[in-house]
């Protein structure tokens, strides 16, 4: 099969031949339709985070069942799935007490003495990118990270969930619980905030305010259902959002990734307010907080994947946007091309575009 392959960080993908091996035991392999370019991958493509090379990157996807390995039990060829990448065994502590985000149980690896699941023409077996390898016409993964979902839903717009939605959206639904009235900002408005605002008006916000430095995405935040948008250069804005909200908000969603945006989350909250952090902050970065402001009764809290339930939410989204509730559209910027994958990382280093999204023939 065709795909992107990343031997070395801060160059560009090739695309080349590469094997994929016969689905073993809980294995399924996937007929790749769509995966989302997520700035997530441009952390390890530019060598932010250490990954083992080389690598076939990409892990927002959806696509068709081919074929499944012995034991899969929920997933059958023609299934219309949605992968993720936090793959879950289903019998650890973290996924027997509601957590299957946070699972990283070795089980649902392939062992070290087996055959790779991917490889390159001459032979060198492909390291596994979070479980995934999306960026390739087929995908071989672990039956428990895909889910299958209603065939009614197209699948360039299914692939988002798998990344970009399920972690904004549930920022909002399983992290915070926004209740209506409440006040929601979000900081970042790219994929996964806009996906948190497009929630928060779901959940019934009462103030929803966007926070973002280019005014293309604050536009793009006033139509997924902010009731404000803010410039994040400008140098008043922790003051100006404590005075707009009387107080702080209730709720903070940090989608970006940085110390000071962090930071900032925290210091917008109003007493006994709640931040999430969702932004991968590099190796090295640290938030500093003042200590007298714990007196207030904040909380501060990470998040993977917005803590989803993946069988359980995942189709509940898919219906979200089928009842025309999810806005899912507008998050998508351009379709592109397999080829056209090195493109499309530019302009997540240029900071101003939404999601590219590969559509494979």
């Amino acid at each position: 099969m065709k795909a992107a392959v990343l031997h070395e960080a801060g160059k560009p993908l090739s695309i080349e031949e590469v094997a994929v091996s016969a689905p073993g035991p809980r294995e399924v392999l996937i007929r790749t339709a769509a995966v989302g370019v997520c700035r997530s991958d441009l952390h390890f493509v530019d060598g932010a985070f250490p990954h083992p090379m080389p690598t076939v990157p990409g892990h927002e996807a959806a696509g068709v069942v081919e074929a499944v390995g012995e034991g899969v039990a929920h997933i059958r060829p023609g299934d219309h799935v949605i992968t993720f990448f936090t793959v879950f065994c289903g019998a650890c502590e973290m996924c027997v007490s509601g957590r299957p985000s946070l699972c990283i149980d070795p089980s649902t690896r392939r062992p070290k003495d087996a055959a790779p699941r991917l490889s390159l023409a001459d032979g060198t077996p492909l390291a596994p990118f979070l479980n995934l390898s999306a960026f390739a016409e087929q995908m071989l993964v672990h039956e428990n990270a895909c889910v299958a979902i209603s065939k009614d839903m197209p699948l360039d717009r299914a692939a988002l969930l798998g990344c970009a939605v399920i972690t904004g959206a549930g920022a909002i639904f399983n992290d915070s619980r926004v209740r209506p009235g409440e006040s929601v900002a979000v900081i970042g408005a790219g994929g996964i905030g806009l996906a948190a605002i497009n929630a928060a008006k779901i959940a019934g916000a009462g103030m929803i305010l966007a926070i973002d430095p280019v005014p293309e995405k604050r536009a793009l935040a006033m139509k997924m259902g902010a009731t404000h948008a803010l410039d994040a250069g400008a140098e008043t804005l922790a003051k100006d959002v404590l005075k707009l909200t009387g107080g702080g908000v209730h709720y903070a969603i940090e989608a970006v990734g940085r110390p000071n945006t962090a930071e900032l989350a925290w210091t917008i909250l109003r007493r006994g307010g709640t931040a999430t952090i969702l932004g991968m902050i590099a190796p090295g970065g640290n938030v500093s907080l003042p200590g007298p402001t714990f007196l207030t009764g904040k909380k501060i809290q990470g998040s993977l994947l917005g803590s989803t339930r993946f069988p359980i939410d995942m189709p509940r989204l898919v219906q979200m946007y089928l009842d025309g509730l999810l806005d899912l559209d507008t998050l998508v910027a351009e379709r592109i091309a397999l080829e056209q994958v090195n493109d499309a990382f530019d302009k997540l280093r240029q900071g101003d575009s939404v999601r590219s999204v590969i559509v494979f023939p």
